[in-house]
């Protein structure tokens, strides 16, 4: 009954901590997509659209210069009536031949006004009422215009009243009827529509055309490649592939492929944690369960009258408790960051010495220990969490510098410190080969970190992580001698000032 109570207590909060901060995230599912009308149908109506409206644009000036020209026409077959109509010999003309004369120009009455005296020259028997007046002394854009779409929009025969340039002090009059000006007008227009809408399909054809192949397919490909890396965006077959041009097309390809690549390895890091999550939370069980046993065989080894027992059962019980420690901190917190620091005023040296005796260096076949740290020297720091990140980094320095068979080298593994005010700055050197250049990209970096091959990448993480939670930091640090200089900076805890005083009131 009890082990079931600590199997779920292993298993649940590390499950709900490191796999639910680790898990992937669910693809959200998207929506139908609509193709009633795609970027090719909207391309092509709106470039119809904005051809037509520019030729609507023309059509007006156009239909108003037409209308113009039209009128002065009919202004110069008149005068050229108005030649014999004014000569002696056309004086008693006969009333047909002037309207035959008439019928020609197209005209019900001419007029020629020389000053302010005007002359009839010929007229039918009847002259119908004048319905408008079109001076073409004073012609303008705005009247042209409003004109010519009078005459279009009247839908009931209209007489216009012509008024020419003056020539020589003269100027000619026409009485004349809009219905033919309104036909010719309309079949003008009807060109004009006709021939903007030809110029507007061909030109949406090649505009069409031009940008289906510069722009519609390219974004088409970006939009089906979103849409299938979404689909499984862990798989890396799905990742676009850069057609390699120079525009901005170009430009969006290479940096969706770039963030499709980094969201991959993302997502293939974080599955690894919560598969790690998982796989912990079970052997945190079994692993706790060994370790209690363990410490119960340490307690009947001390209370042996060995003075060996007596001298090395201490460290065991000690390295057992730390190791439960860890334990249960994973179980209490089951998250993935460590706990906040229990900081304490501690004896520096000790915590060295404790690192050395873990890892075997006071009897090491080959590498010497060299503890530099004063006997006296203090630091404010988290007793447990510092002794892990020393014993990381010297784990690690011990693991590169037994890899190397040559016995003429020189292993050595020094622990340095010195205080600078309220700031602690510690030193672990080693003679070994260093840190390979491409380690350095992401020495600090869980699972990317890993100094030797086989390493897991953890051990740097997780004393860079401890480091940042005293408000310290971590370093490689450059140099020319052979090894290598991991820095770390340990501030003491600040004390507010009024707290302070508060303290010495009290």
């Amino acid at each position: 009954m009890n082990d079931a109570k600590v199997t779920d207590l292993n298993a649940g909060p590390l499950q709900s901590g490191i796999v639910a901060q680790a898990s992937v995230p669910d693809v959200v599912p998207a929506r139908p997509r609509r193709h009633a009308f795609g970027l090719s149908i909207k391309l092509i109506l709106l470039t119809i659209v904005f051809v037509m409206v520019s030729e609507v644009a023309a059509f007006v000036p156009s239909v108003s210069s037409y209308r113009v020209r039209f009128l002065e026409e009919k202004l110069a077959t008149a005068q050229a009536a108005a030649v014999l109509l004014g000569s002696a010999a056309w004086e008693n003309v006969p009333r047909s031949v002037q309207d035959e004369l008439l019928a020609s120009v197209g005209a019900t009455a001419i007029v020629l006004r020389t000053g302010k005296a005007s002359r009839l020259l010929a007229a039918v028997e009847m002259p119908p009422t004048v319905d408008e007046v079109a001076d073409l002394r004073e012609v303008t854009l705005w009247r042209s215009a409003e004109a010519a779409f009078s005459t279009l929009t009247a839908w009931t025969p209209r007489t216009l009243r012509v008024i020419g340039p003056d020539r020589d002090g003269k100027s000619l009059e026409l009485v004349i009827s809009d219905r033919p000006l309104r036909a010719a007008m309309i079949r003008f227009a009807g060109n004009i529509l006709l021939l903007s809408a030809v110029i507007s399909i061909l030109t949406a054809m090649l505009i069409y055309v031009s940008l289906q192949r510069l722009l519609i397919r390219p974004m088409r490909r970006l939009a089906q490649a979103m849409v299938r890396y979404s689909e499984d965006p862990e798989d890396k077959s799905r990742i676009i592939e850069p057609s390699g041009r120079s525009d901005e097309i170009g430009i969006a390809e290479d940096k969706l492929a770039a963030m499709q690549n980094h969201l991959t390895e993302s997502l293939a890091q974080k599955r690894h944690l919560a598969d790690l999550g998982l796989a912990v939370s079970k052997v945190n069980h079994d692993l706790r369960n060994l370790l209690a046993s363990a410490q119960l065989f340490s307690d009947r080894i001390a209370a042996l009258p060995d003075p060996a027992v007596q001298r090395f059962a201490p460290k065991l019980i000690a390295t057992l408790d730390r190791a439960i420690d860890y334990c249960q901190t994973t179980l209490a917190y089951g998250r993935a960051r460590e706990r906040e620091p229990q900081r304490r005023l501690i004896n520096l040296a000790r915590i060295c010495h404790d690192v050395a005796d873990v890892l075997g260096l006071d009897q090491h076949a080959s590498i010497t220990f060299d503890n530099r740290i004063e006997p006296g020297f203090e630091i404010d720091a988290d007793p447990d969490q510092l002794f892990r990140v020393l014993l990381n980094l010297c784990r690690n320095a011990v693991q590169a510098m037994d890899g190397e068979a040559d016995p003429a080298i020189v292993r050595r593994l020094s622990i340095e410190g010195r205080r600078e005010g309220s700031v602690v700055i510690l030193r672990i050197c080693d003679t070994g080969p260093g840190v390979a250049a491409k380690a350095r990209q992401h020495l600090f970096q869980a699972f990317q970190g890993g100094v030797r091959p086989g390493g897991a990448g953890l051990g740097l993480a997780i004393a860079a992580e401890i480091v940042r939670a005293h408000g310290g930091t971590i370093s490689l640090v450059d140099q020319s001698k052979p090894g290598a200089v991991f820095e770390i900076t340990l501030p003491d805890r600040p004390i507010a000032f009024d707290l302070a005083a508060r303290a010495r009131v009290g």
